[in-house]
């Protein structure tokens, strides 16, 4: 085994030796060989147009309620319309719910899609047909047949694609113990484990939050003994290894792992403390705010594709009375109007607060933010009784025929309404579309050819997305 003292470096690092700089271990996917896997799954047909544009992706599980949030119906019997009213806002025409007052000031920075539909009331089945753009072979579970969209954009882009800041391509903030893969149908099918995206468990709002694997663990300084000279920590590794040469002596792939493990921009992007008290408050000490804050950071920093899950913004603590976990408001598991108190004002606060960031720091044109979730949730109520609350109280049930999306961002024009529902808020009536039209728009955004194909497992073509067009109305500006 080359040795490597304190002083000097004699070789090239073997594999292993690498790898557990970062504390990872040989039983599982290493850094270097998930960035090799990575290079080999971007050999295939699909193009793209060179652009350093990225997606921030606020996926909502359980089923955002639109009567609740950007669809509300005060016309509609009481059995519909539910116990709040809208609110206006600064767009003459756009109103809110009265959950949502940090909305109202802005919503000359967002476009809300009220006509979005598919056919899968199951949470599975949803979870893959809103991830992948392609009605699943099975309506339930949440394993994926076809390749999740950050999948395809990691494959797409490729190992360059962050333009050799070190950044990871896709990245998907999660809480913790929910990170596995197929949790929320991230999968990348036929494309390969190594383009799924980097997943970071855990609140960030958390004192002790830490990504694991950005940066060389301290306790690993002893196992390592003086071969890796870690006695002065990680900047005096990096001069080591550029000034012995061991760069030039390993493989591009184990570069780009030594990137993740050492780069100052990789490492400084994951840390929220270099943000002040004033910003970090403006998000909100909750895991919506702070992740949302991440992806600011992660996509400034060369990320090109962040999807951070918001499903309980209070993981870990004691759950309000009559509340759920997550957006599933059937009144089995929560009274939806308390539900809805509870949860949209973190909502309001943490989606506000990013939109108004990226379009102070100018990013707005390079930054597209899409908010959306398995489906909508039905137009009448559905009293029942809970199974916390022991009473019956209101909730709503899975609902796929009609759905809200947000969008801002993008170099797209603000300040819309795009498409309608009945007077029940039941069925698209104006502009009908399906996640394949937002997913045609985020590929658009990126410069990914969404007519383009992938091979499969037996070497097949198959189509980016098999169907759908990117939404007219969020075109950019000079963009026909």
């Amino acid at each position: 085994m080359s040795r490597m003292s304190s002083r000097q470096c004699s070789g090239p690092m073997r594999r292993r030796s690498f790898l557990q700089i970062g504390g990872l271990t040989a039983a599982g996917l290493g850094m270097s060989d998930f960035l090799r896997y990575e290079a080999n799954a971007a050999a295939h047909d699909a193009t793209h147009v060179s652009n350093d544009h990225s997606v921030i992706f606020i996926w909502l599980p359980g089923g955002m309620p639109h009567m609740e949030t950007y669809d509300m119906k005060p016309d509609a019997p009481s059995e519909y319309r539910g116990i709040y009213s809208p609110i206006k806002t600064n767009v003459p025409g756009i109103e809110v719910c009265e959950l949502l007052p940090m909305h109202a000031k802005i919503a000359d920075k967002f476009a809300v899609v009220r006509s979005l539909h598919h056919e899968f009331p199951d949470h599975g089945g949803a979870h893959k047909r809103m991830m992948t753009g392609r009605p699943p072979k099975v309506p339930t579970g949440t394993v994926n047949d076809a390749p999740a969209v950050s999948s395809i954009v990691k494959s797409v882009l490729g190992k360059d694609a962050t333009r050799g800041t070190g950044m990871p391509t896709c990245v998907s903030a999660v809480d913790r113990g929910r990170q596995g893969v197929d949790t929320y149908a991230f999968g990348a099918a036929y494309l390969g484990a190594s383009n799924t995206p980097f997943i970071v468990p855990g609140d960030p709002s958390a004192a002790d939050f830490k990504v694991e694997n950005i940066g060389v663990k301290q306790e690993m300084e002893t196992r390592l003994d003086d071969r890796l000279a870690m006695l002065k920590g990680m900047d005096r590794l990096r001069r080591e290894v550029d000034g012995n040469g061991i760069m030039d002596a390993m493989d591009s792939f184990n570069q780009q792992a030594m990137g993740m493990l050492t780069s100052d921009q990789v490492r400084d992007a994951f840390d929220l403390s270099k943000e002040n008290d004033r910003t970090r408050d403006r998000y909100g000490h909750h895991a919506y705010g702070q992740r949302a804050l991440l992806a600011r950071r992660l996509v400034e920093s060369g990320t090109r594709f962040v999807t951070a899950v918001w499903e309980n913004p209070w993981p870990g603590k004691t759950m309000p009375k009559n509340c759920a976990s997550n957006w599933d408001s059937h009144a089995v598991n929560c009274d939806i109007f308390a539900d809805c108190k509870w949860r949209l004002p973190n909502y309001d606060q943490a989606l506000t607060a990013l939109i108004e960031d990226v379009y102070q720091r100018g990013l707005d044109k390079k930054v597209m933010i899409v908010v959306a979730s398995d489906f909508g949730h039905t137009p009448k109520i559905n009293p029942q009784r809970g199974n916390k609350s022991k009473v019956i109280q209101p909730g709503r049930d899975h609902w796929p025929k009609a759905m809200s999306i947000l969008v801002s961002g993008g170099g797209a024009p603000m300040g819309q309404l795009i498409g309608a529902t009945d007077a029940k808020g039941e069925t698209p009536v104006e502009r009908i579309m399906t996640p394949n039209d937002m997913w045609a728009t985020v590929y658009r955004h990126l410069g990914i050819d969404y007519n383009d194909y992938l091979k499969n497992l037996e070497g097949l073509p198959m189509q980016i997305l098999p169907f759908g067009k990117p939404i007219e109305e969020l075109a950019p500006s000079g963009l026909t």
